[in-house]
């Protein structure tokens, strides 16, 4: 195929996607009215943001992190903002009983679940690769392990409802990039778990969406911390990008991609020129700023 050739596909194939991501069901906020979710590493960031957008559409909301003081001050917000109900329970997601509690609470308190938003991360650090093979499993209890077994768990309930799965990853998790092995790991991890749930449950009939999020560098105060003297894209808002993550996953979209052109983009560039691709990446750091490993 002549390079004219591929870059009319190209032209071709963005078009086609750009129609179809642009052109999808209208959301409206009260189609969370009454709604019984589940959002994960809520205490700050993009969940917090998602718990706020949840409690002024009136949806009941039940969240969870570490920080048990953080989660009632959210609680208290969410119910000042009109939430249905707010509630929480306070633990870390490196333990699989806490997860499959998460989801136990939540039936007790609602008797029933329509969305489940998975969110939370672990600490990570962000630089070359150590060697530190013990970090990476640990990370992956926390970034993958946890999202499967909240899923198993909540399942029973989101088949009844004919609910919707959400799932937060990002662009480390369909490009690999520089600083994030451990991370990026789990992310790839998230994407090949749930597309393959995503087909077993229309296979097998059941009405349970799963949207995989594909989110770029946001300015929540971790990311900003830790990335910010490093990669040259500035940040895109957390409240913005949590309007997309829940408005996503109601319409049942397959992916959401948020900023769109930091993400989906980059997506379409991979498929026909990965090296090119790589090359911008790379140029997007910082480089003086990262520590060289010793």
């Amino acid at each position: 195929m002549s390079a004219l050739q591929k870059l009319a596909v190209f032209v071709v194939g963005f078009a086609v996607a750009f129609y179809f991501y642009s052109t999808s069901d209208k959301f409206e906020p009260e189609m969370l009215n009454g709604k019984r979710v589940i959002v994960t590493g809520a205490s700050s960031g993009i969940g917090e943001q998602m718990a706020y957008h949840l409690a002024q559409m009136k949806s009941h909301v039940f969240i969870t992190a570490r920080r048990e003081e953080r989660l009632k001050q959210v609680v208290a917000k969410c119910l000042e903002l009109g939430a249905a109900s707010a509630h929480y329970v306070a633990g870390s997601m490196d333990d699989m009983a806490f997860a499959e509690h998460v989801v136990a609470e939540a039936w007790k308190t609602f008797g029933g679940l329509d969305m489940l938003i998975l969110n939370h991360i672990g600490n990570t650090s962000f630089g070359y690769f150590d060697g530190n093979v013990d970090h990476i499993r640990k990370l992956m209890e926390i970034n993958f392990l946890s999202y499967a077994t909240m899923t198993v768990a909540a399942l029973p309930m989101l088949k009844e409802s004919g609910g919707n799965i959400v799932v937060v990853s990002s662009l480390a998790g369909k490009v690999p990039t520089p600083f994030t092995a451990a991370y990026s790991a789990t992310k790839f991890a998230l994407d090949g778990f749930f597309g393959t749930l995503r087909h077993e449950l229309i296979l097998q009939n059941f009405n349970v969406s799963v949207t995989l999020c594909v989110i770029s560098f946001i300015d929540t105060d971790t990311a900003v911390r830790v990335v910010s003297k490093v990669i040259r894209q500035p940040p895109a808002p957390k409240q913005e990008c949590a309007l997309e993550i829940i408005k996503g996953g109601i319409l049942r979209k397959r992916e959401v991609y948020y900023a769109y052109e930091a993400t989906k983009i980059p997506l379409l560039i991979r498929d026909w020129a990965p090296e090119y691709l790589d090359s911008l990446i790379r140029m997007n750091y910082n480089i003086e700023n990262i520590k060289n490993p010793e």
